[in-house]
Order: C-alpha cells, then structure tokens, then sequence
C-alpha cells in the first residue's frame, strides 16, 4: 500500500473514532456530590469509590447479562436457587428477587405422625412468588421487580455449622444503580441479618421509600381461639391488625420495630435494626387468601455516587417465648394472650418449669391445675359453706315459694327475710366460679397457643395436648365434632364430673333455672368437644379437685 493511501485510511479512522465519540458515547462523567450535597445525605450513605474509577456495568459485577432486543438487560440464564442449611432449618433462596422459596425447621413437623414430613413454613401457593421481596414504593428503579439477582457463590448448597456467614445476592439496572441483599446466616440462632445496600452509579438521584414485604397465605376467617394475622410493634405498643379491618385502614405508622405474620405456632418477622419513624402496609388479594405485609421505610434520597445501607434481621420460627426472648429486640412482645396476658404468661412460665422437672407437660398441667386450686381454697372454701348452708335452709325456701306462688313481691320479702335470719349470702356461691373465670381464660389461650404443647404426648391415646383428645379414628363424621373423628374419652369424663358437681349443688328454686341447669353439664361437653386435650385435662383435674373439697366442706 503506497503513502497516500496509507493517509486516508488513517484519516478515515480517525474520523469513525470521532463521530462515534461524538454521537454515540455519553460524554457525562459521574461526578461525586458536592460537600454541600454530601451533607444532606443519610448517615449510612457514603461513596462507593471503585464503582466511579471503572465502567459502571462490570463484567465481574453481572458476568451473563447481556442486552436483549428491547435495549433492556435480559437473563441469558435460569435463576440458580441457593440452599442453605443450618442445625436448625434449612431454606432455599431464588436468584429471582433473592427471596425465600422454601423455608423449613429441623426441629418440627407438620405433624405428630413418626413418618410427618418437617414443617414447611412458606406455604407451597407462593414458593413461585416466595417472600422477603424487595421493592421500591415510588419504583424509582425499573426492573427491580422482575430482577434476577446474581450470587457470589457458585456452588448451590452452602452448609452452616460452625460460624456465621453471609452470602451476597447483587443485581445492576441498565443505568448503573447496584442493589445487594447481604444475608448473614448463624448456626445458633433462627435470627438471619440482612443488609440491603442501594449503591447509585447512575447519573440520577433516587428519592423513594424501600419496602421489605412477607407474603403469607391468609383466611379472612377470625379464629375463636386465638390471634393469626399480622401484626407489628409500634411505639413499644403491639398492634394485631385483625382480617376484617385490613380493608378500612390498612397503613399503620410510628416508631417501628418489627412487622410480623403469625399463625397458631409460628411466624415470620422483618425487624429492623435501629426502628425509625416508619409504616407497615398490609394488602389482601382479591379472593382474600394472600396477605402482603410491608415494611416501608421512611424517604430516603441517595444523590449520583454515593450508596446507602438498610440493616434489618429476619426471624422465621418457632413462637416460643424462650426463643423469642433470646432472640431480642422486643419479639417475645409478639406473643399475647389476650385480655389476660398477665396470668397466662406466668402460667406458661411455671408449666415450662415443671416440665424441666418431669418431661411431661400432661403431668405439668395436672400439677399446675392443684397449685391454683390451692391459691383459690379459701375462697372455694367461702363458696362451699355458703353453699351447704343455703341447701340446709332449701325446705324452707320452697314452703316460701309455695305459699306465696301468687305474690311474687311477698315471696321476695320472706325469702330476702330467711336469708337474714340464717345469715346466708345467696351469691356467696358464685365467688370460685367468678374469679375461675379469668384464669380459665388465661389458660384457654396459654394451652391453645403454646408451642410447647404442639404433639406433645401425655398418657396412652392423648398423644398431641394441642389437639382435641380421641380415642380410635373413624372414617365417618360425626355432628358437631371437627375431625378427626373419635370417642372423646377425657372430655365425656370430664362431663360426668360436672354431672357429679351439679347433684352436689342445692337446688334452684325457680323451675326454669332448674332445667337450664340440668342440661348444663351435656352443653359444655359439647362446646369442650373439640378443645384442645390439654385444656379439657385442666377442666378435669380442677372439677376433680372441687368435688373433693366440697365433699370435704359439707361433711365438715
């Protein structure tokens, strides 16, 4: 090739070089934010220095993302699933949004059966959708939602025994905007750190809300027994937000330091590791069975260059209020007992203590039942003279009450005088039962929900205090019996006891109230049908003990 030529070809290239600098290449560098602009920043936003000295879309960042037709970045692979086993659980995490797929505990089954598979707390109706999603309120960031995030490990099984480690999942948008999910998982605990970090290579400034959502399947139904639905603490205080108020108002605000979704035994918690001013959001689908339950932060603006870092723990297991308690952060808050939290908890407390002393939390109960029975003695002892004394004076009552049939004030009169003369208070019997009241609701809801009692076996066919007792199993139903079907041993004893009880009692004069009283003790049989056999065995121990102290009173 002579000179000539030589020069225009050189030329020529020059000349592609810089038309393509001029109408192809973006000439606007990433500047970092001025001193003024730096102060305006969050604490936990800094600069993120190497992303400013290379290309922003690194080929060590996102090594199989190409761009597709759309001029958009599409996958050119399947998203791995990454598994993760601890001695506790074990959980399965999509590349797909970094969510959890799967997520199952070691140390619990679905149920007490030997050959129960071990309980899956993610519900097979969103494994495809999974939880812990990540999202932005205002999407500020185009494709974060459908993102397919990438792992910093290759291999696809990650064993966790000795110590805590944290496994990165990193996504980059088109225009350089670097997200991460850091999860830190820990052999001894069923707390999981995560640290969600926003990193702007782009040439825009994100101003938006980050929000971390559970998703749950969800009935709409309100259980009789106790609370299952989301919930959350705020300002210290612990708000359960119930199924029928989901739709009226469902954006709570304050000081925010978890957000959760339980169930009877266990849930699922987002709890943030320094609460802010924040907002939980719940959402209902259309037909009701799937509940979303946001964590939404308070605005954040994180300028060109610069990144910040949202630190949260994620807790999924067991509602055990030791467990809780070691985990911290104001989660044993979560459980509840209702309206009288305050006597169940110490109960819980004094069961779980006796079952450390005899491993079986049937005899812990029987033991419980007589040490509040012997609390309540003196005034079942108040209960029972007076009711020994009213049934001495019964004679004299009905000759009142026959004599004076026509006039009732008249009778009123003379049975008010009877009373005086012989010193007997009408209600004195009442008392035990009145003040039994909030302790059997106390342990209604303590023996209902404890976690404690989940397939834990007792004597002979009881083998799961949390469920109904029955004894065979038929393969028909039978009325007013949820299944399963059976001859509910305990709770037809428990029913003869209060029979017994009845026949003890004096009788009531008016006739109405008589046969009302009569059919009492068939009505609770009923209703304590399908109780859980730990709570029917409380009945029984304490219908047991009162007979015997009343027997004891009257014969006194």
């Amino acid at each position: 090739m002579d000179f000539p030529r030589l020069a225009i070809v050189i030329v020529l290239c020059f000349l592609v070089f810089v038309l393509w600098e001029m109408f192809f290449i973006d000439r606007e560098a990433i500047q970092p934010p001025s001193e003024s602009r730096q102060a305006e920043q969050m604490t936990k936003e800094e600069p993120f220095n190497k992303y400013l000295e290379k290309d922003i879309i690194d080929k060590k960042v996102m090594p199989d993302l190409i761009f597709g037709k759309d001029n958009l970045l599409k996958p050119v692979k399947a998203a791995r699933t990454i598994t993760v086993t601890t001695p506790l659980y074990s959980v399965r995490i999509s590349e797909k949004g970094a969510v959890f797929n799967d997520f199952i505990l070691k140390d619990y089954k679905e149920n007490g059966g030997d050959d129960s598979p071990l309980y899956q707390m993610i519900p097979p109706e969103i494994h495809d959708k999974g939880t812990v999603l990540l999202g932005l309120a205002g999407n500020s960031l185009p494709g974060l939602k459908h993102a397919v995030f990438n792992v910093d490990r290759k291999a696809e099984f990650v064993n966790i025994n000795d110590q805590s480690e944290e496994i990165v999942f990193s996504w980059v948008s088109e225009n350089g905007v670097v997200v991460e999910k850091r999860f830190i998982f820990s052999p001894e605990t069923y707390l999981i750190g995560l640290n969600v970090i926003i990193k702007n290579g782009s040439h825009q400034t994100i101003q938006d809300n980050l929000i971390l959502s559970l998703m749950k399947t969800y009935s709409k139904t309100t259980t009789m027994y106790g609370f299952e639905g989301p919930s959350a603490l705020i300002n210290d205080s612990l708000q359960q937000i119930k199924a029928k108020k989901i739709k009226d108002k469902n954006t709570y605000t304050g000081v925010l330091q978890w957000v959760t979704v339980q169930d009877r035994y266990f849930m699922s918690s987002i709890i943030a590791t320094k609460p802010v001013e924040a907002s939980m959001r719940l959402f209902l689908s259309q037909d009701g069975s799937m509940l979303e339950a946001q964590y939404m932060q308070p605005e954040t603006v994180i300028q060109p260059g610069m990144q910040h870092s949202y630190e949260y723990k994620l807790f999924f297991g067991p509602k055990s209020t030791r467990i809780l308690k070691q985990c911290g952060c104001n989660l044993s808050k979560a459980i509840d007992f209702g309206m009288f939290d305050f006597i169940a908890k110490p109960c819980l407390w004094f069961m779980n203590f006796l079952y450390g002393i005899i491993p079986n939390y049937g005899v812990a109960i029987i033991i419980l039942t007589i040490v509040t029975k012997i609390i309540l003695w003196p005034l079942g002892t108040k209960s029972y003279k007076s009711m020994a004394e009213m049934k001495k004076i019964q004679p004299l009552m009905m000759g009142i009450r026959e004599k004076y049939k026509h006039d009732k004030k008249k009778m009123n009169e003379e049975v008010m005088a009877l009373y005086k003369t012989y010193k007997v208070n009408p209600v004195g019997g009442c008392l035990p039962m009145i003040v039994q009241i909030p302790v059997f609701f106390a342990l209604y809801r303590m023996l209902y929900e404890a976690i404690e009692l989940r397939h834990a076996h007792f004597l002979g066919w009881i083998t799961d205090l949390s469920a109904p007792d029955r004894l065979f199993d038929f393969n028909f139903s039978i009325p007013l019996m949820q299944p399963p079907y059976g001859i509910p041993v305990l709770t037809i004893i428990m029913g003869a006891t209060m029979f017994l009880q009845q026949q003890m009692a004096p009788s009531v004069g008016d006739p109405t109230q008589a046969k009302m009283m009569k059919f009492m003790p068939i009505i609770f049989t009923a209703i304590f049908i399908n109780f859980s056999s730990g709570l029917v065995l409380y009945w029984l121990i304490n219908n047991i003990l009162s007979i015997a102290q009343q027997y004891y009173i009257t014969k006194k």
